[in-house]
């Protein structure tokens, strides 16, 4: 496997490679060039233009093995761009028997992936920590410390999930977990559940529940439905219309939103039998269930929050470079109050599309061109 062989020996050079893949004479972690934290979509995605560029560097990924936040999708999430419109740089990601890949042909697709480039990807290493010391990076995790000129953030969103706040939670004594979390219909059957959120998750979860329980699917907004025609691939070719064109001075259309929902299947067959009728959110918690904004109470025994994420940046903490939000300001990329960090995919604020697999190429070698350059790579 010339794959393997290659990642364990760019690994043992950089000496952070442990194990029985190490090659003898393996020493003391080595100062790096670019470590970047992250193994997903987004950190594979700068790796592949790192490997290029001459700088040494390593991925430190949480996970124990390949794909990301991939790995936590319920077992039949679906992602709503055909197989070539959900594709990393290089590479196209193999078409399958769907239009629209599984969780599990994405995450044999990011696997293959880590292996055909033999990026250097050290796992699971937790980074807990990133510190200025002298005129480097301390990169502090659970398994050791990495030393280094740049540090680039491409955690996602995954470990930060959005919780709402509603009353009464602590007195609820059902079920409530993150889409996050969500491990599939089956722990739900014959069960009265609440799916909160208007997105593409809280559409796909609650159809999906619909054939096995009893499903009210509540949302502060009405969900906003995208014509049968479109999906990921027309969202952004749209998108990337919209911003050349304010780029470039011109005019152009508000296209339709990355946050609508987008028919697949599943959803598209729960709305043809009437099983997607959103309701406004509840109100409150009660002891075994909810109170609707008119007053109503109902029994329910599970509610499962679709509510999005925030960008995992805790370990950024140290740097002081976080805002109240939760966001570090940037000039492209690049943190303004650190210039030895940057930042990749967390949404639009790091890049245009950078959150999806066929946006982060673009802003991935944008930030490896600027990291070389930064660092004088030849």
């Amino acid at each position: 496997m010339p794959g393997v062989r290659a990642r364990a020996a760019a690994l043992a050079a950089l000496g952070v490679l442990s194990g029985p893949e190490a090659p003898a004479g393996g020493g003391a972690p080595a100062a790096l060039d670019v470590v970047v934290v992250g193994g997903g979509q987004s950190a594979l995605a700068v790796g592949y233009y790192l490997r290029r560029s001459g700088l040494s560097y390593a991925l430190l990924d949480a996970e124990a093995a390949a794909g990301g936040a991939w790995r936590h999708g319920w077992p039949s999430l679906r992602l709503f761009s055909p197989a070539q419109w959900s594709s990393l740089p290089g590479w196209l990601m193999p078409r399958g028997a769907n239009e629209y890949p599984t969780r599990d042909e994405t995450l044999a697709y990011l696997s293959a992936y880590e292996a055909r480039y033999a990026l250097p990807v050290v796992r699971p290493v937790r980074v807990t920590a990133v510190r200025r010391e002298g005129g480097r990076l301390r990169v502090e995790a659970d398994t050791g410390t990495w030393m280094t000129r740049a540090v680039v953030s491409a955690t996602g969103t995954w470990r930060s999930p959005v919780v709402p706040d509603v009353p009464g939670r602590e007195a609820f004594g059902g079920l409530v977990l993150h889409s996050a979390h969500y491990p599939g219909p089956a722990r739900f059957a014959g069960r009265r559940v609440i799916v909160v959120g208007a997105g593409n998750s809280g559409a796909q979860i609650a159809a999906e529940l619909a054939d096995v329980a009893t499903v009210t699917w509540a949302t502060r907004e009405p969900p906003h439905f995208l014509p049968a025609h479109v999906d990921g691939r027309y969202l952004f070719e749209q998108a990337t219309a919209r911003w050349q064109a304010l780029r470039e001075g011109r005019p152009a259309p508000a296209p339709h939103g990355l946050g609508d929902i987008v028919l697949v299947e599943p959803v598209r067959r729960a709305l043809d039998r009437g099983l997607l009728q959103p309701v406004p959110m509840f109100a409150r918690f009660t002891s075994d269930g909810v109170r609707w904004p008119d007053g109503r109470e109902a029994p329910v025994d599970a509610v499962i929050w679709a509510t999005g994420f925030r960008p995992a940046l805790a370990h950024l903490d140290p740097l002081g470079v976080r805002d109240a939000t939760g966001r570090v300001a940037v000039r492209g990329t690049r943190a303004v109050d650190e210039p030895r960090l940057w930042l990749v995919g967390y949404g639009d604020w790091t890049g245009f599309a950078s959150a999806t697999l066929i946006g982060v190429g673009r802003t991935a070698r944008e930030t490896v061109r600027e990291v070389g350059e930064a660092l004088g790579a030849a």
